[in-house]
Order: C-alpha cells, then sequence, then structure tokens
C-alpha cells in the first residue's frame, strides 16, 4: 500500500512524516510524539492552516511543504530535567506522598479511596445479582457489556453502566495526566464557544474539567481540595451512561459552554464566586445516569423515576440525587469545605439550576426572565436565580451556537436516542412520546423507523428517522426555542452577542436556505415524475395503436383516419389543418401528442 507525507512544523522546526495509510492510529500518534520529543502521556495536538485541530489518524490528509501542519505539545508532565539534575526522582517522590496521603487519611478517621472501590464492585456484584440476564453462576463473572455478544444484542437489552475496563482504562490514563500543565493557548480555547469536543478523548476531558475549577480559582477561593475534585470528576465520568446523546462527552460539552458563558460575560464579578460555582457544577452534574428515554417514557411506563418523583421532573430530579449522593462520599465531596450557610445555598442553586434543565418548564422560565428583564436587580436573589436558570438551558441546547462540524454529529446521536425510545414504546405498547421541543435534527442514512414501518404502525413526531429532515426541524427549533432563549440573555449580557447569538442567526439562516433549496428540489423532482408519467402513458397508447393496426394488415406507420378526418381531395387542406390540431371535439386530453406528427390519409 502507498504510504503518505505529512509536513508540519513543531516549536517552528520544519519536519515530516511517512507513514501507510493502514497503520494503526497509536502508531502514527507515536511517530508525532517521537518528531515532538514528546513523553508517553503528553497530550499533542495538530493545527491545520487555518488553525482547526484536526485528528492524528492513518486518515490525516496529505498536505505540501509550503501549507504545513503545527503540531503543539499542549500538556506536559511536570517531570523536567531539572530535578533529575538535582538527583532525586519525581515518580518516586510522588508514589511515597500518595503513601503518606493514605496514612494521614487512616490516622484522621476518614476512609480511604480504595474501601469507596470495593463498595463499587460491591455494588456492581450486586446489580448482577438482581440481573435477569445471568441465568447461573457462571454468569456472575462475566462482563455482558464487553464483545461481540453486548454488540449483537438489542438497543433496549444492553448494559448502560460503563465496563470495569472502560473504567479502568480512563483512570488509569487520568492519573498520568492530571498534574499536566495545560498551554496558555489550550486554555483561552476552552473559553470559547468554537471549542471541538470530538477531538479529545475522556480522560483528557477531565483534565480540562479541572483545569475550569483550577482558572475560575474555585479550588483556593472555596477551599477544594484538588484530590477531591479529581476524585469527583471521575465518579461524574462513571455515572454517566453509554447512550446515544445524553452522556459523558455531553455533559462536557454544556460544562464547557457554561464555563465560557462565565468568562466571556464576566458573571464572576456580576454574580460571585459561589453562584457561578454552582452554575459550573450543575452543569456537570446535569443529566448523571440518563437512561436514554425522556420524561415522557418515564410516566407513560410507569417507571420507579415516575413512582418516586410523582411524574413531576422524574429524570432532572433523578440527576439532582445522584449528585449529592456522589458527594455523600467523603474522598468525592467537593462542598465539605464551605461552611453550613454556604452549603445549603450551594446545595439550593444546584437543585433549582438543574430541574430548570427539564424543557416541559421552559416557556415558564423564558417568561418569567423576560418579565424581569426591564428592571433587572443584581442584588435581588430571585433575578440572580432566574439568570442561573437561563444560563444553564443556554448551555444544555448550545450546540447550534457552535461550528458545524461540531454541532451536526451531535444532532445524529440525538436523533438515535429518539429513534431507541420510540421503538421501546412500540415493543410495550405505550403511547407515543413526543419530545418537549422540536429537538435538533438532521437526515440519518437509514431510511426506515425502527419498528413501525416494520408492523405498519403509525409514528411519532419528530422520531420517524425517514420524515425528520435537518431543515424542517432545525428551522422551527432555532426560530421558536433556541433564539428567542438566547436573545432573552444577550440582552441581559450583550458581552455573548458575537460569541454565541450571532452564530445562532447564521445558523438560522443557513437552515433557512436549506428549507428553500430542498423544497425547490423537491418540486423539480415532483415535475420530473410527472413528466415521466405522461411520457409513459404516451408510449403505452402508440404501442396499443400499432399492435391494432399489425392485426387490421396496415403499415406500421399509418393510422385509421377517424370520420371527421375523411375528405376528398378538394378538402385536403381542411384535412391537414385537422390533422395537425388534432380532433377538436376530443375529450382526450393526449389526443394532440397521438395526432401530430401522424402521416395524412386520405379517402380514396
Amino acid at each position: 500500500m502507498a504510504t503518505k507525507v505529512i509536513y508540519f512544523t513543531i516549536a517552528g522546526r520544519p519536519e515530516q512524516a511517512e507513514f501507510r495509510s493502514d497503520f494503526p492510529a497509536d502508531d502514527v500518534k507515536d511517530v508525532f510524539r517521537a518528531a515532538a520529543e514528546a513523553r508517553q502521556h503528553d497530550i499533542l495536538k495538530l493545527y491545520n492552516t487555518r488553525g482547526n485541530i484536526v485528528n492524528i489518524c492513518p486518515k490525516l490528509e496529505e498536505n505540501t511543504p509550503d501549507k504545513p501542519y503545527k503540531l503543539e505539545v499542549v500538556a506536559a508532565q511536570c517531570t523536567g530535567s531539572l530535578a533529575e539534575q538535582l538527583g532525586f526522582d519525581v515518580n518516586e517522590m510522588e508514589s511515597r506522598l500518595e503513601m503518606l496521603e493514605k496514612k494521614v487519611m487512616v490516622d484522621s478517621g476518614e476512609t480511604p479511596s480504595v474501601v469507596y472501590e470495593l463498595r463499587n464492585k460491591v455494588e456492581d456484584f450486586r446489580q448482577k445479582l438482581e440481573s435477569v440476564e445471568h441465568l447461573s453462576w457462571l454468569g456472575l463473572f462475566k462482563d455482558f457489556a464487553v464483545g461481540s455478544q453486548s454488540s449483537n444484542l438489542p438497543f433496549y437489552k444492553r448494559k448502560l453502566k460503563k465496563t470495569d475496563v472502560e473504567q479502568r482504562r480512563v483512570l488509569e490514563k487520568f492519573n498520568k495526566i492530571k498534574s499536566v500543565q495545560l498551554t496558555d493557548d489550550v486554555r483561552e480555547f476552552l473559553r470559547l464557544p468554537t471549542f471541538d469536543n470530538w477531538q479529545w478523548e475522556d480522560a483528557e476531558m477531565l483534565l480540562l474539567l479541572q483545569q475550569m475549577f483550577i482558572d475560575l480559582e474555585f479550588t483556593t477561593r472555596l477551599n477544594i481540595e484538588l484530590s477531591v475534585l479529581q476524585n469527583f470528576l471521575f465518579e461524574v465520568f462513571r455515572h454517566y451512561n453509554n447512550v446515544p446523546f445524553h452522556n459523558f462527552k455531553h455533559c462536557f460539552c454544556v460544562a464547557q459552554m457554561m464555563y465560557g458563558i462565565i468568562w466571556l460575560a464576566d458573571m464572576q464579578e456580576l454574580l460571585g464566586d459561589l453562584e457561578c460555582f454552582i452554575m459550573l457544577v450543575s452543569a456537570i452534574c446535569h443529566d448523571l445516569d440518563h437512561p436514554g428515554y425522556n420524561n415522557s417514557y418515564q410516566v407513560n411506563a410507569k417507571t420507579e423515576l415516575a413512582l418516586r418523583y410523582n411524574d413531576i421532573s422524574p429524570l432532572e430530579n433523578h440527576h439532582c440525587s445522584v449528585a449529592f449522593q456522589l458527594m455523600e462520599k467523603p474522598h468525592c465531596n467537593i462542598l465539605k469545605n464551605l461552611g453550613p450557610e454556604k452549603y445549603k445555598k450551594a446545595r439550593e442553586g444546584m437543585i433549582f439550576c438543574i430541574l430548570a434543565t427539564d424543557m416541559a418548564k421552559h416557556n415558564e422560565i423564558l417568561n418569567q426572565f423576560k418579565s424581569l428583564l426591564p428592571n433587572f436587580d443584581y442584588s435581588n436573589s430571585d433575578h440572580v436565580n432566574q439568570l442561573m436558570k437561563v444560563s444553564i438551558k443556554v448551555a444544555d441546547i448550545s450546540n447550534e451556537a457552535r461550528p458545524m462540524d461540531v454541532s451536526e454529529p451531535w444532532i445524529d446521536c440525538l436523533l438515535q436516542e429518539f429513534f431507541n425510545q420510540r421503538s421501546l414504546e412500540q415493543l410495550e405498547g405505550l403511547p407515543s412520546s413526543t419530545p418537549p421541543y422540536t429537538p435538533s435534527s438532521t437526515h440519518l442514512d437509514v431510511t426506515k423507523s425502527d419498528m413501525e414501518k416494520l408492523e405498519g404502525l403509525p409514528i411519532s413526531p419528530f422520531m420517524d428517522r425517514e420524515k425528520v429532515s435537518k431543515s424542517s426541524s432545525q428551522t422551527g427549533f432555532i426560530q421558536f426555542v433556541l433564539l428567542p432563549l438566547f436573545e432573552s440573555l444577550g440582552q441581559l449580557l450583550p458581552k455573548l452577542e458575537p460569541h454565541i447569538i450571532m452564530p445562532v442567526r447564521k445558523a438560522l439562516e443557513y437552515y433557512s436556505d436549506m428549507t428553500k433549496a430542498m423544497e425547490e428540489e423537491k418540486r423539480r423532482k415532483e415535475e420530473q415524475k410527472q413528466n415521466s408519467k405522461e411520457e409513459l402513458k404516451n408510449i403505452t397508447k402508440e404501442n396499443g395503436t400499432l399492435s391494432l393496426q399489425k392485426q387490421n394488415g396496415q403499415p406500421p406507420n399509418t393510422r385509421v383516419p377517424s370520420p371527421g378526418a375523411i375528405s376528398t381531395g378538394s378538402n385536403s387542406a381542411k384535412e391537414r389543418k385537422i390533422l395537425k390540431s388534432g380532433n377538436p371535439h376530443s375529450n382526450n386530453p393526449h389526443s394532440n401528442q397521438s395526432i401530430v406528427g401522424k402521416t395524412n390519409i386520405k379517402a380514396k
């Protein structure tokens, strides 16, 4: 197989890499890592000539020496050569410090984290005991979420929880990179809505979340221990399920947008540290343990969540409950040093922020916020609470404020959840659940809905794979849901206008133009289809005429004249006129087409 050559620069130094397209991705990354003289756990990012991050993989597009990529080590371990020159091993020192920290925790009476890891394993064991999947003791030691068996199961039988292997892999990498230093460029990029989540792995996103707390100075101002923050973030990762949309990547995107809004609008100055801390933590926790099926399904199926919360925002109540269950563990409790008053305020704030993400309350929250805008008072706690609710709502549905290549993959993920839910409702005989808002959507490659098409049943609005199109749903969603919300926030915080409001307006214009183009294309195809039908009818009729002529022994290019067309030689001009224009008394709409161009027949 032919090799490809990639030209790039590292610290201004020109380099080139050569590899085959079938090389494993890790081998390709090692080539670039060697060129950068980077360590195994350093984080590399590759930028194209437009300044966008591109994925380091075998499919990397070839370039020319005059248009090189730019390779940067954006996060490096803090084990410099200076330590080696001074004659001590930093890694050994870190190991000794970890042992000392464990001893301190034991001596101080707090439970070591290893005990909680054991408890997690016991919890997984309990879930296996309660699962009907395991029909023998052998099944207790078998991971049904790994391998081909899980992938062959229908979506409603797949295990949502992350496997032990997946958790261990992310934890090991996070432990190796959690002390790295991000470059200033990455830290600045992290504050912008244009940030591309698809270029970062799960462990790297944990590192970025940690950086948000550090750069906002929450670790110092709110006395949050770094080890506790790291434990909390990993537990959050563990408790996001493997569902198409409401997963850990979505958690990161919402948190990153919330973080960007805090920076871009100077919200720490306007609201204070605790309020911004509440919004960021709420964004991180707002979809914890989401099962991939919305509130309508929970209520219709009378699930445990719906019964527990009396059909009132069952998912949002559950997300909030899981968040505080995580913080009940001392080694994960980022609120433990706040003090009673601040803790109470933080808990209340997280509850109303997470509950505000229920789209069933969208109009109520937006109208209340709009009524406060003319006389908004930052010293009024009720006003501030409404601003916090609207801010997290904006962050939650902010994909359309991002570049198209970042936002569009999320559309497929969202639709996949809707289609999965629709199929499950059909299997369980439940009524169709319409999403509480028109989803951001695009046309999927799959052209049949999951179950309804197969069984000839009616399909839920916005949950039909074939009929949900990018232009139709995006235009309505942006125009009636997203843009009014964003513009209301921008009215109070005008600094957000160029960053998240203008991009949404451009997205609306883009999808509106797409709608017009699709309608024009649809009209053109309908005309072509109609013309094809007309041509087919004409061909069929002409074939029938030829068949009749053969039966009567006439030449194939002649026709039997109609009585009105038979005349003597003196009337030949009139005959030609009739033959050219067709029978004026005929009711056949195709009569002109069947007569024009035929040979004149004169009576003998």
